[in-house]
């Protein structure tokens, strides 16, 4: 079997948005999972596999000239998987010369302290979900800067969006609530403005890095809409769009999220990770605009659409699942 030009490892919400934006272009794409099933067209090549595995991930990719690594494992196991996940891929792309264009997010830089966040910020976390972030990241750009591969890094904030689903402060919480005019619950400080990324962005983005000539050895924060805005205003939106008077919204109190941590893994890992709520959390994303001309949806239609994949769910037997 020919190897499409670009392999994407992952098939959540930010793998399948990158799929999307390279068949936009009428590029071939080959999706790499660890099952084998996603929610994808049969028609889609689509491998299973373990992406820890260098021979797999390097025999997967041959042939390719563009690797994408999108993979996310559980909050829980990042410190055991993570790292290996990475190196597989990155084994991968150098073995057959390929670009390497690899998703990140934005812990390595820690609190804000006032200031919005720039690819030049340096890595000054205090979680160990960020100081993990900032040695997997470090180590891309050395192999970058060393000859052996060409990488390109994207880093999103919180994203929303299409199949953005529990895993989005703006999506299972919200959404569905909006649409029956019930309760919506979201995590940290309703009133702070906080950037989130819009999932379809993230995915043009990525699909940006790794065809512009000037995108290889660069950190791209990817786009965000520059018009930053409250958690509050952001769900008074939603409900807006979903007709209804008003929104009906409340945070999670912390105390709450702390009980749940006792039994809940995913939530104990996130309780680290609340100071991103505690002030403004602003993502400049002007580099990608001014350098690479990648712009972000604005946030009303971002929203808007989201709400629509939610009102117009398909049914749940279309597809591989």
């Amino acid at each position: 079997m020919t190897t499409p030009r670009h392999v994407v490892f992952g098939t959540g919400a930010i793998g399948l948005a990158t799929f999307d934006a390279l068949r936009r272009r009428g590029e071939t794409v080959r999706l790499v999972n660890r099952s084998g099933h996603a929610r994808v067209p049969d028609d889609v090549d689509l491998v299973a596999g373990d992406a820890r595995d260098p021979a797999f991930t390097t025999a997967v990719t041959a042939g390719a000239g563009v690797v994408y690594q999108t993979l996310n494992p559980p909050y829980a196991e990042w410190t055991e998987q993570f790292p290996a996940l990475q190196a597989g891929v990155l084994a991968a792309a150098e073995a057959n010369g390929a670009r390497l264009v690899s998703m990140e997010n934005v812990y390595m830089y820690g609190r804000p302290a006032g200031r919005p966040l720039t690819e030049d910020r340096a890595h000054d976390a205090h979680t160990r979900k960020g100081q993990l972030r900032g040695r997997m990241s470090r180590e891309l750009l050395a192999a970058h800067h060393a000859g052996r591969v060409q990488v390109a890094i994207g880093r999103a904030s919180d994203y929303f969006g299409p199949r953005g689903g529990a895993q989005s402060n703006l999506g299972d919480r919200v959404m569905p609530a909006a649409l029956a005019g019930k309760s919506a619950t979201v995590l940290g400080r309703l009133d702070q403005p906080h950037t989130y990324t819009y999932i379809p962005d993230i995915g043009e983005g990525l699909a940006v890095l790794g065809e512009h000539p000037d995108a290889p050895g660069e950190v791209w924060h990817l786009p965000n809409d520059p018009d930053t805005r409250t958690t509050r205003q952001l769900v008074e939106t939603v409900y807006r769009h979903a007709g209804q008077p008003r929104a009906r919204v409340r945070a999670l109190p912390p105390l709450v999220l702390r009980g749940l941590a006792w039994v809940n893994p995913t939530v104990r890992e996130l309780l680290e990770m609340q100071y991103q709520f505690e002030e403004p959390f602003i993502v400049d994303s002007s580099k990608i605009a001014g350098k690479l001309d990648v712009h972000a949806t604005p946030l009303d239609q971002a929203l808007a659409d989201t709400l629509a994949t939610y009102r117009h769910r398909p049914p749940a037997a279309v597809g591989r699942s």
